[in-house]
């Protein structure tokens, strides 16, 4: 500690006298005038634009030099060195680093700068020499910078007071939230995640509407957090990250990367995790090293193989798994030991009127629209007062043209310009301006044309005054412009989210860990399920024998096919005319000869009940789509598909059937397509699905085909109404089939008797009938589990009263039960 001293203890150097100080006191100073120093004009954003002011530097020194989206791309050492002559007087190191991470697709949700050559890479890598790489501003930049010409923001003296700089950028877009931002300054840190554009957008205008919105009212347009590097945000435990971030300022948000688990590239018996996206900000050449190393101390010991096998394509890690490993487990070690899963600590810090503050979601949104409605007013007095001047000018002209020869007359006498202007001011009552401009108009603007524009032009001004004041007059006006503009922006930039946003991760995390492929579903008549890959079935000849699909036990035999996808709902139907709902991914993956699973283990099924028909669901949330119902007697029913939403384990009632009725057929559609019904005597109808109206879950339906005595329905399918190029598949019992144009199938009314679709002989009976085109693959399946696939296009093209040829060869006893359709896009 240094001694106080009041006296004066000698002369400094220019002779003038040296002030006793305590070091403590100086130090203090010192340090607090440092702090702020780096708090406000280094480490931290303002809440207005999200810039700190090197990256504003940049930008308004690349837009001032004209290097725009429309421009050539220009040397980054060019802009570098703009910006330390002229704003920024540190190191170039500074300038250039972020220069390069705001071209960074990986680094910024929305790149503000568009970089061409080597900007660095997700593995690392550092960006190339600022004298190889070129840039230019971003189309995203320009609406930072949107009218900073006309007069909407503070300039401030730049650092030797030779040139002005923006106090900040009159941004359109709240880039704060949309980029994100970080900084670690003294004694407080800023983490802000980057949005979702368009969520953000979304938000403004609720907040707009209703400025007393609840802060959790605005989750429902802002779900999170949106990373550029995409990702799964995920819930551990019972804290909700984002909830506690938007509403206090801070929280940790659980972010996981994006992984499938796919059979491996040469041992078709073991499998391999798949990593396509990492988590925000995680070195991807690091990971794989770490991960590389774990293995090697065996703390984890079922990987056989890791390699990068990323490119053009996207970013592909590939870990390959040992035989008996587990990928559930795999999975959870790498979670615990690797940057696979990290936490996103998020601190809402920026500036607001120049000090640091912890800001909320709706003070940082609310922050913007202010920000705005300053802009938007400062904008439109610039505009009204060059429109005001506009018009004052052409109010003299007017007035010397309707004078035209008075004014003529006295400028030819006039000695001077100076004599000809303060005699129009005396004899016209003009001003000084008004004068000048009269002196300074060409004889070409005194023809009768030219006369016609100044006029229109000054109705036109007079008009935009009008439109100027009253907009500065009606803060609506103003909101409503700011709305407008919020809009523009999003139908411009708006983009899909990256980030899934999964919950809680003991809900959802075993879905996201299963491939997205195609699968044939198998179902018995006993309840037994399992799917296989549709690639496990390759195509044959007409009439060939098939291969074993499925051992069915004694008693037992194959019900039906159904080919879905492993992400979708497989929404089940049953005889006694309820629905149910599994995830795909749940069935079994089995081999060709197992016998599956009990239903009952996915659905608690009443006694007596059987599932009776499958279809695919992806949303039932989505409006304007329907599930069309057909029943063994005929009768069908519409309902829209947000009914079933809320589907139970234990089912809900799908029709109401009358005694010895059985709900055997259902689609998905759009509400306008044609149905067909196809009956066991081989007579068919087609008719359009506007003809049923839409009904509840509870109603019986309508008749939908009347039938013949002894006849049933056996197949029902959907089809476009102008589908001329599709084909009925129609297979019957005996393993007869053909195909036959769709068009020759008339649309006539509902509740009609049908037409012929095909000749049977002796006690063949009709089996189902599928719509499929000729790029299309046809699955036949038997009672006893024997499946043969084939493409359409080999199938006999016939008429409607054609009988078909043999499709498959069947063994005594044998028969079809069921046909599926592969699609071409399904592989």
């Amino acid at each position: 500690m240094a001694e106080k001293n009041d006296k004066t203890t000698g002369n400094n150097a220019a002779g003038g006298r040296v002030k006793p100080l305590l070091i403590e006191d100086e130090m203090q100073t010192s340090y607090i005038n440092y702090a702020m120093s780096v708090i406000v004009g280094r480490a931290l954003p303002d809440i207005r634009d999200g810039l700190k002011p090197v990256h504003r530097r940049v930008l308004y020194s690349m837009y001032e030099n004209g290097i725009t989206r429309d421009k050539p791309y220009k040397k980054s050492a060019t802009t570098v060195g703009d910006v330390l002559g002229k704003y920024h007087p540190h190191g170039d190191a500074s300038v250039y680093d972020t220069l390069v991470r705001m071209a960074q697709e990986f680094s910024l949700r929305y790149p503000l700068v568009d970089g061409q050559g080597n900007f660095g890479s997700v593995d690392g890598d550092a960006a190339a020499a600022m004298r190889y790489t070129e840039a230019r501003l971003s189309r995203l930049s320009e609406e930072l910078m949107a009218d900073i010409d006309l007069d909407t923001v503070d300039f401030m003296p730049n650092y030797d007071e030779s040139l002005r700089e923006p106090v900040v950028l009159p941004t359109r877009v709240p880039n704060l939230l949309i980029n994100g931002s970080s900084g670690i300054a003294v004694g407080m840190a800023t983490n802000v995640p980057p949005h979702n554009l368009g969520e953000i957008c979304d938000g403004l205008t609720a907040l707009i509407d209703d400025p007393k919105l609840p802060d959790d009212a605005l989750l429902m347009f802002i779900k999170g957090p949106d990373f550029p590097t995409g990702g799964n945000i995920v819930q551990v435990g019972e804290a909700d990250g984002i909830k506690s971030m938007y509403l206090t300022g801070r929280g940790s948000v659980t972010v996981r990367a994006q992984v499938s688990v796919e059979p491996a590239h040469q041992k078709k018996d073991r499998q391999c995790i798949i990593v396509s996206e990492l988590p925000y900000q995680v070195n991807k050449a690091e990971l794989i090293i770490r991960i590389a190393d774990l293995v090697k101390d065996k703390k984890i010991q079922n990987i056989s193989d890791l390699r990068d096998e990323s490119g053009q394509q996207g970013m592909r890690i590939y870990i390959e798994l040992k035989k008996e490993a587990s990928p559930d487990v795999v999975l959870n070690q790498l979670y615990k030991h690797t940057n696979l899963q990290l936490n996103f600590n998020a601190i809402m810090l920026a500036l607001v009127d120049g000090i640091p503050k912890v800001c909320t979601l709706k003070e940082i949104l609310q922050q913007f629209v202010e920000h705005r409605v300053t802009v938007v007013t400062r904008r439109t007095q610039h505009l009204l007062q060059k429109a005001q001047d506009k018009a004052h000018i052409l109010e003299g002209l007017l007035i010397a043209l309707d004078k035209l020869d008075a004014v003529i007359e006295l400028i030819k006498k006039a000695k001077t310009v100076a004599d000809a202007r303060e005699g129009l001011m005396q004899k016209f009552k003009l001003s000084e301006k008004q004068a000048v401009a009269i002196l300074d108009m060409k004889l070409q603007r005194l023809t009768a044309l030219e006369t016609d524009k100044i006029r229109v032009d000054y109705d036109e001004t007079r008009q935009q005054i009008a439109d100027y004041t009253d907009i500065l007059a009606k803060k609506n006006r103003i909101f409503k412009i700011i709305k407008q503009e919020l809009a523009e922006v999003k139908d411009k930039y708006g983009d899909a989210r990256r980030t899934r946003i999964l919950g809680r991760v003991d809900e959802v995390s075993i879905e996201d860990l299963i491939p997205e492929e195609d699968v044939a579903v198998f179902l018995t008549r006993n309840g037994f399920i399992k799917r296989m890959p549709v690639t496990a079935f390759r195509n044959q000849q007409r009439g060939g024998r098939g291969i074993t699909g499925m051992e069915t036990r004694e008693e037992d035999q194959i019900d039906s096919i159904f080919i879905t996808n492993t992400h979708s709902y497989m929404v089940l139907f049953t005889n006694k005319g309820k629905v149910y709902r599994i995830k795909v991914y749940e069935i079994p993956d089995a081999s060709r000869n197992s016998k599956g699973q009990s239903i009952t283990n996915f659905v608690q099924l009443e006694e007596g009940e059987q599932i009776t028909a499958t279809i695919e669901v992806s949303d039932f949330s989505k409006p304007g789509q329907y599930l069309f119902m057909a029943t063994q007697n005929g009768t069908v029913k519409k309902t829209e598909v947000n009914e079933f939403e809320n589907l139970r384990r234990s089912g809900i009632i799908a029709i109401t059937l009358d005694d010895g009725d059985s709900l055997d057929w259902a689609a998905h559609t759009d509400g306008r397509k044609d149905v067909l019904i196809t009956t066991a005597a081989g007579v068919i109808i087609r008719f359009s699905e506007e003809d049923v109206r839409a009904m509840g879950r509870g109603a019986a339906g309508v008749r939908g085909i009347a039938l013949d005595k002894g006849d049933h329905v056996v197949s029902m399918d959907i089809l476009e109404k102008d589908d001329k190029t599709n084909y009925a598949i129609i297979v019957s019992q005996n393993g007869y089939g053909k195909r036959t144009r769709v068009d020759e199938y008339r649309c006539q009314g509902r509740a009609g008797r049908g037409v012929r679709c095909v000749s049977l002989r002796d006690k063949d009976r009709a089996v189902k009938m599928r719509i499929a085109g000729n790029k299309d693959s046809l699955i036949i399946i038997t009672a006893t589990g024997i499946i043969i696939r084939q493409k359409v296009k080999d199938i006999s093209e016939q008429g409607r009263a054609a009988m078909g040829v043999h499709l498959i060869k069947l063994d005594k006893g044998d028969s079809v039960v069921d046909i599926g359709v592969i699609r071409a896009e399904e592989g």
